[in-house]
């Protein structure tokens, strides 16, 4: 054992360390640390958590790269067609990074209850759809069976839509599209509620129905196997500026390729703060625990002056005494890590199990505080609180060597 690491475990160990002057000042610098890890693991995985919830949302109603047809058409609704083969040839081969593509078009309609009425837009999917994304956000019934060989009436709707037009699963109800033409009649199609979903997120919920797209396509006369867009779900979100690029140097002229940050850039933009705001509470949270450590480290210089005294006289370099109250430091700081881990995990799991703390919808897109407890993060975190603190240490540690031993050694 060094004899540094000797003499600060038994400065550790004698009780006069516990019940001393500096005790209260030290028990503070340990609350200080541990709250400070508690704030920051907590801002992290609540801001981390919120970032991946609300991309996962937008994904699910859009994926996270579409590929259309251009055109002067700025709404949802699909216009032109775009045949499978023409994309089959563009990807011949499965991109690195790129997990899955669907089809699907979009077509504007009014469902008309003996109630009321409410304009919708009917997303149709074929059985190549990933439901996954909408498994979670399901409250009642089950998803549409989507066949190839007849166009299925099951749709999926939003719990706004059911509660405005008093629907439930198993109800049948008659929606109105409109033609081309806008002369002619619109097109009638009757649907049954398979499910009902939940997303969250209130400008998608007051819009969209999922259905068949074989109705869309009969309704637009399109050919089979042609879609309004195409769906790219990719596996890494850090990513998704490179697979974009990549996608839109592989399709046609006639093709555009947008992901969702640059589709829903606001909500973006706001997200892209967080990281900001994580940053500048951590960056507070390591100085407020840092300068608490500095006074509890000063104070501990002043209380042991006199072994300072002796060790210097019995031929110890002023580095060496630093490096016995610099592990004693370490050793507090340890301290307030295990404690503020301890608190902070068992917060974090609580809101994850329970939802405990909850969100207003309609200004964060989310009903709960979500949580994304990443252990990789949280190590670094850990780390990197112990270096900046012990780094910032350094200077106050310096006072060591300014105390004479001949003025603090008193013989009585």
């Amino acid at each position: 054992m060094k004899f540094e690491t000797f003499i600060a475990r038994r400065i550790v160990a004698t009780k006069s360390y516990k019940s001393s002057i500096s005790a209260p000042i030290i028990k503070i610098a340990i609350a200080a640390i541990s709250l400070g890890i508690v704030m920051m693991m907590i801002s992290m995985a609540t801001g981390v958590g919120l970032q991946q919830k609300i991309r996962q949302k937008i994904a699910a109603f859009h994926g996270q790269i579409a590929i259309a047809t251009y055109d002067n058409n700025t709404s949802e609704v699909s216009v032109n067609p775009i045949q499978k083969d023409l994309i089959i040839e563009s990807f011949p081969v499965q991109i690195e990074g790129v997990d899955h593509i669907q089809g699907v078009a979009k077509k504007a309609g009014i469902i008309k209850t003996k109630q009321s009425f409410e304009g919708i837009i009917l997303k149709g999917v074929d059985n190549q759809y990933r439901w996954n994304t909408f498994e979670e956000y399901l409250i009642a019934g089950k998803i549409p069976a989507i066949q190839d060989s007849i166009a299925s009436k099951e749709v999926l709707v939003s719990e706004f839509i059911a509660n405005r037009l008093l629907l439930s699963v198993g109800d049948r109800f008659k929606t109105y599209f409109m033609k081309n033409d806008t002369t002619a009649v619109p097109s009638q199609r009757t649907f049954v509620v398979s499910g009902i979903y939940s997303s969250g997120f209130s400008e998608f919920d007051a819009t969209y129905i999922l259905g068949d797209i074989q109705h869309i396509r009969t309704m637009n006369q399109w050919e089979a196997d042609t879609y309004g867009n195409y769906e790219v779900f990719i596996t890494d979100f850090d990513s998704l500026e490179n697979l974009t690029q990549t996608l839109y140097q592989q399709t046609p002229s006639t093709l555009d390729v947008q992901n969702i940050s640059e589709k829903f850039y606001d909500i973006f933009s706001w997200l892209a703060l967080f990281d900001m705001n994580i940053l500048i509470i951590i960056v507070i949270m390591i100085l407020v625990g840092g300068v608490n450590m500095i006074t509890a480290l000063l104070v501990l210089i002043l209380e042991r002056t006199q072994m300072i005294g002796v060790l210097t006289v019995l031929g110890s370099s002023q580095w060496s005494i630093r490096k016995v109250f610099l592990y004693n430091a370490a050793y507090l700081i340890s301290i307030g890590l295990f404690w503020g881990n301890l608190i902070g995990l068992s917060l974090l799991y609580l809101q994850q199990a329970t939802g405990i703390i909850g969100l207003d919808p309609n200004t964060y897109y989310v009903a709960e505080v979500p949580v994304d407890i990443n252990f990789m993060s949280i190590l670094m975190l850990n780390i990197g609180t112990l270096f900046f603190c012990m780094l910032m240490l350094l200077i106050p540690s310096y006072i060591i060597t300014k105390i004479a031993p001949v003025k603090v050694l008193r013989f009585q």
